[in-house]
């Protein structure tokens, strides 16, 4: 395979990597909000440049960055036109049985589609630029209030740590059994709805399957390393937030501000 897999660490230091990875996590938080909130023009101008200027400074290439977009354009085919043809605001430029398309609609099916391109390509940045394992640090330290609670702050960081690397390795196992499948004559792309949903069974059950044996295989890994739970091996968060850690967050949480009442 000839390509970078989507979510992967890529070892760098630019701007973004020596960030702490704390900081970028509440970054990621403040500028999801920010594109929740987004609703006019200009407000999603600002995201799109600053989303443009942050894979500038994770030193990624461009078609890096945007990998995770290009494996769910179907997905966002279906989104837009789910918002295009049920949305009965405005006048319909189009209407038949159930459907009504309508420049309200199609603005609607727009703006949510952006929102999640740009999301994606945020997520996509925070998992290149940064170590797995400074996430699990940095995941335990942002929830240890909820061990006063009784919460296993380090396994669930664990958890979702795992969850996270697995992404990557599933999407690129999907395409693997995806591009096997069509050589065993399945029909992904075929126009036919029936011929569809009964491709669907040979691709689903295989990736079920896979996701099982690696999360079995990883069980095992790390009882045999020793893992008993309980997070003592999981190392907290390194030192202090920098100068730099500060600022970043501070420009997050201007942004977010901006988007939720100025704009």
């Amino acid at each position: 395979m000839n390509r970078i897999p989507i979510g992967v660490y890529i070892p760098g230091n630019s701007i973004l990597h020596r960030l702490d990875a704390r900081a970028k996590l509440l970054c990621l938080i403040a500028l999801t909000a920010a594109l929740i909130y987004a609703n006019s023009l200009p407000g999603y101008g600002i995201m799109a440049a600053l989303t443009a200027i942050l894979v500038a400074l994770s030193g990624l290439k461009l078609k890096a960055a945007c990998a995770p977009v290009k494996q769910v354009l179907p997905f966002f085919a279906v989104i837009f036109l789910m918002n295009a043809l049920f949305n009965d605001q405005g006048q319909a430029l189009w209407s038949w049985w159930i459907f009504n398309l309508s420049p309200a609609g199609m603005a609607a099916g727009a703006k949510v589609v952006l929102k999640l391109i740009l999301l994606m390509i945020l997520f996509n940045i925070l998992m290149s630029t940064t170590a797995p394992m400074k996430i699990t640090a940095a995941l335990v330290s942002l929830l240890r209030p909820l061990g006063y609670i009784r919460i296993p702050v380090s396994d669930l960081a664990l958890m979702i740590s795992v969850a996270l690397q697995f992404i990557p390795t599933l999407m690129e196992e999907t395409e693997m059994i995806r591009k096997a499948q069509t050589a065993r004559g399945a029909r992904f792309e075929s126009p036919r709805l029936k011929e569809k949903a009964e491709s669907i069974m040979p691709l689903v059950i295989p990736i079920f399957i896979s996701a099982f044996k690696r999360a079995d295989e990883l069980a095992l890994a790390m009882e045999a390393r020793g893992y008993r739970g309980g997070g003592q091996q999981i190392k907290k968060a390194a030192g202090p937030l920098g100068k730099s850690d500060f600022a970043a967050m501070l420009f997050a949480a201007a942004i977010c501000w901006l988007q939720i009442f100025a704009l």
